[in-house]
């Protein structure tokens, strides 16, 4: 089978069924496994992807997503160009297992999908706090927007003993106010920039902002980057996302709202 993938998680679950000599292109933006992806077409980034020249190198299957906003008329140019096509727009973690196994049953090997949603699960325990902190993750600084309940960034943080305060929201994600962050007080900030390399984020972005003086992440010094390829996509690397988390969560449970 001839495997094109656009969008990182894809190709990440792809290598991860140890099928990645399957793969003859790849976005832009995929850059994990580094060993298997370097030598790779790469053509282009989410709304930029070269159609044309997916479509020259005759793939078999291309596996897509909906997860950036106006990939459906990629999608739409593959399927019209008569591509066959997998489309991933997860929303939970169960959704990502979801797509995992769909996948991997497109690639023929059921049982390889079935063996890695059970070692995801099995490395995510459920773990239980006497006082769970609350966790703001930040998708992107200025506006913050930060995951809802239609996310599985949520599933994580509850999964990893914390809370999130804006996890009843109908949403994917949320444009906050300075307001609303304040009167929630966080007990510890994750900053997952959407779209920027983890040596860039800053602590100080947060720490300047007006009235967060007295939110109980700052008052702690618990500003903490994760960076975005462990929380963002929805993929194998999940795990690490997860063990971070809980890092920064079991840290903070000692000063929850204190």
């Amino acid at each position: 089978m001839r495997l094109f993938s656009h969008t990182c998680s894809n190709t990440e679950i792809v290598c991860a069924l140890d099928c990645a000599e399957l793969l003859i292109g790849i976005d832009t933006d995929s850059d994990y496994p580094p060993q298997i992806v370097a030598g790779l077409p790469k053509l282009g980034r989410d709304l930029d992807l070269d159609v044309a020249g997916v479509i020259a190198l005759r793939p078999d299957l291309v596996l897509t997503s909906l997860t950036v906003p106006g990939h459906e008329r990629i999608v739409a140019e593959l399927e019209s160009a008569g591509l066959r096509t997998i489309t991933c727009d997860p929303l939970s973690l169960e959704d990502i297992y979801g797509d995992i196994r769909r996948i991997a049953q497109a690639l023929g090997v059921v049982e390889r999908g079935e063996r890695l949603v059970a070692e995801m699960r099995a490395a995510m325990p459920r773990i239980s706090l006497p006082r769970p902190p609350k966790v703001l993750i930040e998708w992107w600084p200025k506006p913050v927007i930060a995951p809802a309940r239609q996310s599985w960034a949520t599933d994580l943080i509850e999964l990893a003993g914390g809370i999130n305060p804006w996890g009843a929201l109908e949403a994917k994600s949320a444009p906050l106010t300075d307001a609303q962050i304040i009167e929630a007080a966080p007990d510890a900030v994750v900053m997952s920039w959407c779209g920027v390399k983890q040596e860039n984020y800053r602590a100080e972005v947060v720490r300047r902002r007006p009235g967060w003086a007295a939110v109980p992440a700052l008052r702690h010094d618990r500003i903490v980057p994760i960076t975005e390829a462990w929380l963002g996509r929805p993929g194998p690397r999940l795990v690490q996302g997860y063990r971070a988390l809980r890092a920064v969560i079991e840290a903070a449970a000692g000063t929850s709202s204190v």
